[in-house]
């Protein structure tokens, strides 16, 4: 089932952050109420714990008042302290009854009750006859019960608050617990929800940014396709249509390149043939001076066809895959091939070719590897000083066999070295000699070299360019099997 985006970029951005943040807003509101419902519940308990002790205290002080106030009839036989006993008892009254008020359990609402019957058994005997009578001196000693029942009231009290603490504290640890195992379940999910919204969000850029390398790495022949929301989709059409429309401006210019050099080929069949016969002296013994001019006319007639010939392989290569027919190949017989092809123009130009190649065998196509040594020397011989030094090395490297081609020129200029390998590019530089390149040389060098599994770069140097291919022979040999 394909995947449904939103229609809009900025949508799915505000998806993908509500999603994201949907759990941690529910950890936070699952916390706030139990933080709220532990601090409402600490705040009753401290409520409770204050009025409970208050309450007791209170209580606990009014019976002392009480029996001073039942001793001091009993010791002084004066029934007017009944008044003063009177007016305790209603303070008495009170403190039970706000005690009475608080959540008390069934063993305190027992003894408070204890309490209450007890103090009014004493007062009925202290509102009889007589304080000295038998009655009052017992209901005056049943104060001493009261008061302890009171203190064990007032402990009971307290074990209620350290068990209501104990449970506060309890709720505490589970709340805890609780906020722990949230978090624990919510960091996977939101590690999920933001992986997954950022290969979501990122998917359709990073195909949106492939087309553009593509389309500006000349690969014209992968369809631009994008998935996502409906306006990247839509830019991927746009980029699409742009490159079909690339495209077929680079089919209709490698159908003019290959109808412009098949034209070429029939006259410069004609110019070459007419050398090859002045260089023979086919018409007539020529003097020095003549076979000289007669063997330049030969050469660049021979350098031309080689033009031609790389437009040609330049636009089949865009039609089809480079083949390489691998076979063991003498490096030193190939540098020693296009040095000789490129004697006349370095004798031309003064210049000292300098080879250092070690003598192995290779796995490779020799011709391709001619073409790629040749293209390689000739731009180094285009672009030399007159009176400089070409340098030509060839030495293993590891699995890997490393050519070098040096001169003494003006070098490739830091900014250019990326792209002096695309087809028709051409530096600011311009080289020697009296045919213009035409910037498809070092092109169809990579494709070769590309072919082999090898590759090819600039490499810093003093002074001059340097170019450097590397060869893997493991690859070259397992694909020659």
């Amino acid at each position: 089932m394909p995947l449904s985006y939103p229609r809009s970029f900025p949508r799915l951005l505000a998806v993908g952050f509500t999603l994201v943040a949907l759990p941690l807003m529910f950890a936070l509101v699952s916390n706030a109420v139990s933080v709220d419902r532990l601090a409402n519940r600490s705040q009753n308990a401290v409520y409770q714990a204050v009025q409970a002790t208050q309450s007791s205290r209170r209580l606990a002080q009014q019976l002392t008042a009480l029996e001073r106030t039942a001793r001091q009839m009993e010791i002084l036989d004066d029934r007017s302290l009944l008044d003063a006993y009177t007016a305790s008892r209603r303070q008495f009254e009170q403190a039970v009854a706000e005690f009475a008020n608080l959540p008390l359990d069934a063993e305190q609402k027992g003894v408070l009750d204890d309490i209450v019957r007890g103090e009014a058994a004493a007062f009925g005997a202290l509102s009889g006859p007589g304080p000295k009578s038998p009655e009052a001196g017992a209901a005056v000693e049943s104060f001493v019960g009261l008061f302890e029942q009171a203190q064990a009231l007032v402990a009971r009290s307290n074990e209620l608050i350290g068990r209501e603490v104990e449970a506060m504290r309890e709720t505490a640890d589970r709340a805890q617990r609780i906020t722990l195992w949230q978090l624990l379940a919510l960091v996977p999910v939101v590690v999920f929800l933001v992986i997954g919204f950022s290969i979501l969000i990122t998917r359709p850029i990073r195909q949106i940014d492939a087309a553009i390398r593509r389309l500006g790495g000349g690969q014209l022949r992968v369809p631009v396709a994008v998935s996502g929301p409906q306006d990247l989709v839509q830019l991927g059409d746009r980029l699409e249509w742009m490159r079909r429309e690339l495209l077929d401006v680079e089919q209709q210019k490698n159908r003019f390149l290959r109808q412009v050099s098949h034209e070429l080929k029939t006259p410069l069949t004609a110019l070459r043939e007419g050398a090859e016969l002045l260089s023979e002296e086919a018409v007539g013994k020529l003097t020095p001076e003549q076979r000289e001019i007669a063997e330049i006319l030969r050469h660049n007639s021979v350098e031309l066809q080689k033009l031609i010939e790389d437009l040609l392989s330049f636009g089949a290569s865009q039609f089809r895959k480079v083949t390489v027919d691998l076979g063991p190949v003498d490096i030193r017989e190939v540098i020693g091939r296009v040095a000789e092809d490129q004697r006349l123009a370095i004798k031309a130009r003064n210049l000292t070719l300098d080879i250092a190649a070690e003598d192995v065998m290779i796995p490779a196509d020799p011709e391709k590897l001619r073409v790629v040594l040749d293209n390689l020397l000739s731009n180094a011989v285009k672009f030399s000083p007159p009176g400089g030094v070409i340098g030509v090395a060839a030495h293993f490297d590891g699995d890997a066999l490393e050519l070098d081609v040096t001169d003494q020129g003006p070098g490739i200029p830091r900014e250019e070295r990326t792209r002096i390998f695309d087809p028709f590019y051409q530096g600011r530089q311009a080289g020697a000699g009296p045919v213009r390149g035409t910037g498809i040389g070092l092109s169809v060098v990579k494709e070769y070299v590309f072919a082999h599994g090898g590759s090819v770069e600039v490499v810093d140097s003093g002074r001059g360019a340097h170019l450097r291919i590397r060869l893997p022979l493991i690859r070259a040999e397992t694909a020659a099997s």
